[in-house]
């Protein structure tokens, strides 16, 4: 298994000094940094775009994990990786010439990743795997932070690890690359819910309110999701 890697999203930190919110995390032992993208019309709320992504990737050298909850979002593929973005993930939902997109993200220098709602079934990116670095289980409902686990996501999360695994077996392609596909969990991560996600198959965590919501601060707050997952982060 991946070392599982610890991406605290920005969605919960305080945009009035963005550069030190990135850097607290950078310094407290994050992985990459998280950027939740949304645009009013897929998601029920409005947030950031490639200007703050820019700001983001010149605070940190981590690597930039950008979630794009939006329509369309092959319009806007490029600004992001010109922004500096390393991964960027497009919904399932919104995409229905999904190959196409996650192809454009490829072509245009980042590694392609895959979102899917708790309703959607995980079969239904079969066909796509081949060219996906990392499928995100929405363990919430997109558009805020702060929502409760959905607690069946564990076991959706067990589903997209076999199912990685098999296809990465079948199609021969995924072998030719650094690693896997990766597992990343995004929403309502915390210390008594990462535990179960990792045991499932998850390998990336996206945690926001968890993180940078601790009233001991950012590094305790990474220092906690460590433990609760045996030290694995």
């Amino acid at each position: 298994m991946n070392r599982v890697l610890l991406a605290p999203s920005i969605l919960s930190a305080d945009f009035g000094r963005l550069a030190d919110e990135v850097r607290r995390a950078e310094d407290g032992g994050a992985d990459w940094i998280h950027v939740d993208v949304m645009d009013g019309h897929f998601v029920p709320n409005l947030t950031i775009g490639p200007a703050v992504t820019a700001a983001v990737r010149a605070a940190t050298d981590l690597p930039v994990d950008v979630h794009l909850m939006i329509e369309e979002p092959e319009r806007y593929i490029q600004d992001f990786v010109d922004a500096g973005a390393d991964w960027i993930s497009v919904h399932q939902e919104v995409c229905p010439h999904l190959h196409r997109v996650l192809t454009q993200i490829r072509e245009a220098g980042a590694k392609p990743g895959v979102a899917l709602n708790p309703s959607t079934p995980v079969e239904s990116i079969r066909e796509v795997l081949p060219e996906v670095d990392l499928v995100v289980i929405m363990s919430v409902n997109p558009g805020f932070g702060g929502q409760r686990f959905i607690d069946t996501s564990a076991e959706k999360v067990r589903r997209a690890r076999d199912l990685a695994t098999l296809v990465s077996k079948e199609s021969g392609t995924r072998e030719q690359r650094e690693h896997p596909i990766r597992i990343q969990v995004d929403g309502g991560i915390d210390r008594t819910t990462a535990s179960g996600v990792v045991e499932a198959g998850a390998d990336v965590l996206v945690a926001g309110s968890a993180i940078y919501g601790h009233a001991e601060g950012v590094a305790v707050a990474i220092e906690e999701l460590r433990d609760a997952v045996g030290g694995e982060t």
